[in-house]
């Protein structure tokens, strides 16, 4: 592993003001002072673009964070970024994120996950061949790249190649371009499958957050396949300690027995390692948002859930076998659900409350 010092180095983050992209640019800025942090976001409308203004705002007070509004669609524009301030690690975190939304509108996923991620690559394919190579592009995949995968935990190890949604198959894709471009140019890259990241000032369409939205306006809540799920909920903090960790460590170039270069790029799991039942992580949501006093202590929960089938791209089971980031890099997520979910109630009322009470 080549081992890479953040500080005074130049990064480039995609999706800088979305929910994992804004927490690892603030955790960048919080430590490393002489960092220069490049954020690029389109800031569409997939979701309330309030709240991805709210994460910006917090980043733009920073002297050492600089924010480009673009699309990775846009192929002159990385261009011209990469060749005005040539960064030395680049982390893809833009995409059209959402499994069930990739059925309903399947060309915004080939437009930002393919068309996007193929232009980093030629950028950082072109920074190769200059003076300022990029010592490290780390990109975000997914836990739904494993599909209805029997063997649990998911390792990466394991064959993933029956997607059970277009959103998965994008995510596939680009592990799969990455090695191609790791092997043909020397890109130093690394793949992240993120399981079920959950937090404060995360993705409104992300259950436990459309669930607390629901409840507080008296809607009934609709759990698939009847609860019987289980999820690998991995909290925001845990996941960028890990990009982070991930970022100082880039695969080496080495040569193979045949003479010819082993292609530098690497897979790794970044999950919780501990599966929630589904109707558990309910239950355990609704007592949090009492307790931080979004809802009665007499609210009627059982009046307001609904058992349903099973969403058209959902799979049964999630989990991270996390060994390779433990021996790699000696960190294991480890945040317990009630805690997560306690700081996700704390900030919800925060930002949310006030609001309503205007």
């Amino acid at each position: 592993m080549q081992r890479i010092d953040l500080d005074n180095k130049t990064i480039l983050v995609t999706g800088a003001a979305g929910f994992i992209g804004a927490h690892l640019c603030r955790r960048l800025l919080q430590d490393y002072p002489g960092a220069k942090i490049l954020g690029l976001d389109n800031m569409n409308d997939y979701y309330d673009a309030a709240l991805k203004e709210h994460r910006l705002g917090l980043l733009k007070e920073r002297q050492n964070f600089s924010f480009v509004r673009g699309d990775l669609a846009d192929k002159e524009l990385l261009g011209r970024l990469f060749s005005d301030c040539p960064p030395a690690i680049v982390v893809n975190l833009a995409a059209q994120a959402g499994v069930r939304y990739s059925i309903a509108d399947p060309e915004a996923y080939i437009r930002s996950n393919l068309v996007g991620f193929f232009n980093v690559l030629e950028a950082c394919r072109s920074a190769m061949e200059g003076s300022r190579p990029v010592e490290h592009l780390v990109y975000a995949s997914s836990s739904s790249v494993y599909g209805a995968n029997a063997a649990v935990p998911y390792s990466t190890e394991d064959k993933a190649d029956s997607p059970v949604s277009l959103y998965a198959a994008t995510k596939k894709s680009n592990e799969l371009m990455a090695h191609a471009y790791a092997k043909l140019y020397g890109i130093p890259s690394t793949g992240l499958r993120f399981f079920t990241v959950y937090g404060p000032a995360g993705r409104p369409d992300m259950a436990y957050y459309a669930f607390t939205d629901k409840l507080l306006r008296g809607e009934t809540i609709s759990i698939f396949n009847y609860g019987d799920c289980m999820r690998d909920f991995t909290y925001i903090d845990d996941v960028v300690e890990g990009v982070l960790r991930v970022m100082q460590g880039a695969p080496e170039k080495m040569t193979g027995a045949d003479g010819l270069p082993v292609a530098p790029h690497a897979l790794y799991n970044i999950g919780n390692s501990h599966p929630e039942n589904l109707l558990d992580f309910v239950t355990t949501l609704q007592e949090e948002l009492v307790r931080a006093g979004l809802l009665p202590e007499n609210y009627d929960f059982e009046a307001h859930k609904q058992l349903v089938p099973m969403q058209p791209g959902d799979v049964p089971v999630t989990c991270a076998d996390t060994t390779p980031l433990e021996r790699d890099y000696g960190f294991k997520p480890s945040t317990p659900l009630r805690e997560g979910l306690r700081r996700f109630a704390a900030w919800y009322k925060a930002y949310h409350r006030p609001k309503t009470n205007a």
